[in-house]
This record gives structure tokens, C-alpha cells and sequence, in this order.
């Protein structure tokens, strides 16, 4: 009994069996194809300061022109004359939206080729 108890506990030995592959030579092909979308908003905005300005012919301002009451005088009574004021609040000058999608498609074809 202890000899048979002796003998389980020794190791057992491994022994390697040889492969032989079934082929001589062979090829294999895979392809890939992929597919990105890239969506892009681009938001830009334009900011400006408030401006007051004025041109004009035979005018010329009675008062300070940097007061919103500011008045004008003709310079010659009689003759032609002409004023052009352009005044803008600071804030939002223009607004650009850009929308767009960018779309790659790629196909990559492999060929591997072996033999012993």
C-alpha cells in the first residue's frame, strides 16, 4: 500500500509530440474598409464698439457732437448742403455659421503568402 501510495506522489514525466503541419503552402487575403464622418459647426461672432460719425457739406455741429442732442448749423444760408450721421451700439457686429461634414472612406486590401 505504501508503495503504490509512494508512486502517485512522484511526478509524472511529459513527453513532446511532433506537429506536422498539413500544408505546404497556402495565401491568405482580408479586406478592410472604414468609414469617418466628421461633423463640424464653426460659431463666429464679431464684436464692435459703439461709433458716431458725421460728414457732410457747407454743416458744421453747434454743439458738442458727442451728445446724442447734438445740432447742426448750415455754414452758408442759401447754398447746397448735405449731413450724413452713422452711429452703431457696441455689441454684435456679424455673426458667421459655418456647417459642414467632412466624410473619408478608406479600402485596404492585404494579401499574405506563406510556405514551408
Amino acid at each position: 500500500m505504501r508503495a503504490l501510495l509512494l508512486l502517485l506522489l512522484l511526478p509524472a514525466s511529459a513527453a513532446a509530440q511532433q506537429i506536422t503541419p498539413a500544408f505546404t503552402q497556402g495565401s491568405m487575403s482580408a479586406t478592410t474598409v472604414t468609414s469617418q464622418t466628421i461633423n463640424e459647426v464653426v460659431a463666429h461672432e464679431v464684436m464692435g464698439a459703439a461709433t458716431s460719425t458725421w460728414s457732410g457739406q457747407n454743416v458744421a455741429p453747434s454743439t458738442d457732437i458727442t451728445d446724442s442732442t447734438a445740432t447742426w448749423d448750415v455754414v452758408t444760408a442759401g447754398d447746397p448742403w448735405q449731413l450724413e450721421i452713422t452711429t452703431r451700439a457696441a455689441g454684435i457686429v456679424e455673426t458667421i455659421d459655418i456647417t459642414r461634414d467632412i466624410t473619408t472612406d478608406s479600402t485596404t486590401n492585404s494579401l499574405s503568402v506563406f510556405s514551408q
